[in-house]
């Protein structure tokens, strides 16, 4: 007897954009854009998953200018960088996969020696990322930045759209630029982008509006937001529900509820083994070195991983929006794919799982009863600063990727 094929490999629809499955590859920084440049082996990385069977891939970490990159090997939508972009795009398109860029920005958290000044959040004081580079302070937004840096998401938007995207991911979480804005951990302005959640909402929906001028209301625009940020005083679950009901009224086409910042709570984000090791591993400044070995353990604890950790809390979420949900952490087997959907979820968000089954499309489709391979161990994690290039270092090496 046939088995029934589980309902993530359905089509689903994104503002008129049809996704032959609900899996959508989540976006992570490759390491494979030297100086900003889109390279074969970025091609190459994203291929996999084509030929894997997923339906849309997502460039990681797009950044919108200059400022808005974390070092000086991430990518810049910018018209100097065209035609390897375009080419990019296209290149994964011509094997049957859809294709979304995770427009970002750091704001105050950097290490990019191509700024020409200290980078610029919400607040300034201390630039964590940085500090072991020399580069020890941010400075706060003027109005007058803030003013252009909406322009930079709309004109970023407008070459992304231009070069082929067929959806952007606007990154409101994770602790990075717009993140700093919404959280009251970071954002200690006193002006109209501070204080309140209103205030703090201005910065977002403002990109958000800018975005959808730009590229129209047919186009696809997801959000990746962090529900908690872990530390006190920071993104609390409640505040993540009337942040998402927002964007939601705001006119976002789906919502990507994560966990979790990259500079303080990253294992919310993650769970499982700690990062650290796999970080000490790769980093190859002394001093950030040291700053690890002293802080690291404190910073980066192991969190117990179970699947679906994330799905109560999204579940909140998916009961005050209209807009399309797409989940994200621990889904690992057929079980739980078909769990999340009917749990009222569109789409399922995968990223170290695809690391170790990129053909994880066409494994569910042979195997009714699919489990990942994937032990959550997270030495993954640590290779976004390998010169090979993220990836799974128990199943492949870079050079297989």
């Amino acid at each position: 007897m046939q088995s029934i094929s589980n309902p993530a490999l359905t089509t689903g629809n994104l503002n008129g954009l049809t996704l032959k499955n609900r899996f959508i590859k989540a976006g992570t920084f490759e390491n494979l854009s030297p100086n900003g440049i889109p390279s074969v082996d970025l091609l190459n990385f994203h291929k996999k998953f084509a030929h894997g069977g997923i339906a849309m891939t997502t460039i990681g970490y797009c950044a919108v200018e200059n400022a808005g990159r974390l070092n000086a090997h991430m990518l810049t939508m910018h018209e100097d960088y065209r035609e390897g972009l375009r080419d990019l795009v296209r290149g994964i398109q011509d094997h049957g996969c859809k294709v979304s860029g995770q427009m970002g920005h750091c704001g105050a958290f950097s290490k990019n020696h191509t700024l020409k000044g200290r980078p610029k959040g919400a607040t300034g004081g201390l630039n964590i990322l940085g500090f072991a580079e020399g580069m020890w302070l941010c400075d706060a937004m003027t109005l007058s930045d803030i003013d252009n840096l909406v322009d930079a998401y709309r004109d970023a938007a407008i070459f992304m759209k231009s070069v082929g995207f067929d959806a952007l991911e606007i990154h409101f979480g994770h602790g990075y630029g717009l993140c700093q804005f919404l959280s009251p951990l970071t954002n200690k302005r006193k002006d109209i982008y501070g204080g309140s959640l209103e205030n703090r909402l201005r910065l977002p929906l403002r990109v958000l509006a800018a975005v959808r001028k730009a590229v129209g209301s047919d186009f696809p625009i997801l959000g990746k937001v962090s529900m908690s940020e872990g530390p006190r005083n920071g993104i609390r679950y409640d505040d993540s529900i009337k942040i998402c009901k927002a964007l939601d009224d705001a006119g976002i086409d789906a919502i990507i509820p994560s966990n979790g910042t990259s500079t303080m709570s990253p294992m919310l984000m993650f769970r499982g083994a700690s990062i650290l090791p796999a970080l000490l591993r790769h980093e190859k400044n002394r001093l950030m070195r040291i700053i690890l070995r002293l802080m690291g353990r404190k910073m980066f604890p192991s969190l117990p991983f179970y699947e679906m950790y994330l799905l109560e809390q999204a579940k909140r979420i998916r009961d005050v929006v209209k807009c399309k949900m797409v989940y994200i952490g621990g889904a690992a087997s057929a079980s739980s794919f078909t769990q999340i959907l009917d749990a009222g979820f569109d789409f399922i968000q995968l990223g170290r799982v695809l690391l170790a089954d990129p053909d994880l499309p066409q494994m569910l489709a042979k195997n009714p009863n699919y489990k990942s391979r994937c032990t959550h161990c997270n030495q993954c994690v640590g290779t976004i600063e390998s010169p090979q290039g993220i990836h799974c270092p128990v199943f492949f090496n870079g050079a297989q990727l």
